[in-house]
């Protein structure tokens, strides 16, 4: 089937990337790609504003004896978490490609962009999306309450488009969100998200878990595996904002919208970091440490043919798939243990090592059968042209 093209935009930029095929040279450097336009939610740029508000604490639940299901009581869960998310202000210097003042001095200019965040422990550190405060020379958390902290940034990691803040936390009565697991979510959920969409501070959205195991492209070129899909309404001014379980605790951080293009906003397909990956990184974030992920090197796609699998389009010279001997055409049908149907599949596979581990590959080559051995090497800070 045709792939088509996947572009995204940060949060103060539009347009950030042209309209070619993205190399995904993800945490392999390939996945499968979105129909439409994956744009960033944090913040309409210029000087939009991005909030979030979220509380500590477990919320009502209302249930229906007679079908056995529950449903999230919005009321409930907003009383008890919407004072543990916050709002983020980002400042940006740009030099300005206009000629020097009369006094030989270069122009800058300054702009904002705003997203939102929540708290993660009671020493002050706050989680939101890497884009909200990609290239800040400030940052401004602002709090339910209205109180104001300048913050500093202890880490971020563009390959899962994740940050980690610190504030200082004296005088401060913070209310720390707790995180659940990922991998505990189902299809049909029930989920809310808190956040300042369009400025509107302190929204909340309701809605359930669309899909699972989604694959969205990172701020770096690369991909993130096992994204969690919402129907709940996510726009602008979202993103790095949680996405709450029907218990108040997160099981995800909001960070994109699938358009057609033709306006940036809801359209009831949203996107969230799983919460699993944010919490196996942020020690080392709050530490100041660099994240590595693991890279085959391959932009792949699903294959047409008879054989599931992820069928290999480009194979990224010097890299660890093509040191390991694979070849354009060639369909990667497991990874060790693990079964390859698609593109997604791979994705995921490789998410779960380290570098430096060697993996057994799987695939088909025409008629032939074969089986590689890749040591996995460590993905690089931005995706590459593959000529």
């Amino acid at each position: 089937m045709e792939v088509e093209d996947t572009r995204r935009r940060r949060a103060r930029a539009r347009a950030r990337r042209s309209p070619a095929l993205p190399i995904v040279l993800a945490t392999l450097l390939g996945a499968s790609l979105c129909a439409g336009l994956l744009v960033l939610t944090g913040a309409t740029g210029g000087q939009a504003s991005v909030t979030t508000t979220v509380t500590r604490g477990a919320a009502k639940l209302v249930s229906d004896e007679s079908t056995a299901t529950s449903e999230l009581d919005a009321e409930s869960l907003y009383e008890s978490v919407a004072a543990g998310v916050v709002e983020i202000t980002s400042t940006v210097r740009s030099q300005s490609e206009a000629p020097m003042s009369p006094f030989g001095e270069s122009q800058s200019s300054e702009s904002t962009a705003t997203g939102s965040g929540f708290v993660v422990d009671d020493r002050g550190d706050i989680v939101t999306a890497a884009h909200v405060v990609d290239e800040a020379s400030a940052i401004k958390v602002t709090f339910q309450d209205g109180t104001t902290r300048s913050a500093t940034l202890l880490g971020k990691d563009d390959a899962s488009d994740i940050a980690v803040l610190k504030v200082n936390p004296s005088g401060l009565d913070l209310q720390p969100l707790q995180l659940a697991s990922s991998a505990s979510v189902n299809v049909g959920a029930s989920v809310a998200a808190i956040g300042s969409p369009f400025e509107y501070a302190g929204s909340i959205s309701t809605g359930i878990v669309s899909g699972l195991d989604r694959t969205i492209e990172a701020p770096n070129g690369f991909t993130v595996a096992d994204a969690i899909q919402t129907d709940a309404a996510v726009n602008p001014g979202n993103s790095g904002g949680p996405l709450l379980d029907s218990e108040g605790e997160v099981i995800g951080v909001v960070d994109q919208i699938a358009t057609d293009g033709s306006a940036d906003q809801s359209s009831g397909v949203g996107f969230a970091v799983p919460s699993d990956l944010v919490a196996s990184e942020i020690k080392a974030l709050s530490n100041g440490e660099a994240v590595e992920h693991a890279y085959l090197g391959v932009a792949t796609a699903a294959s047409t043919e008879s054989t599931q699998g992820a069928l290999v389009q480009q194979v990224v010279a010097g890299g660890p798939a093509a040191k390991a001997g694979l070849k354009t055409g060639d369909i990667v049908t497991a990874l060790d243990e693990t079964a390859i149907e698609g593109s997604d599949d791979l994705v995921a596979a490789i998410a779960e090592h380290e570098p430096g581990d060697k993996v057994t590959l799987a695939l088909q080559r025409g008629s032939e059968s074969l089986k590689l051995t890749v040591r996995l090497e460590t993905q690089p800070a931005q995706t590459a042209e593959i000529r």
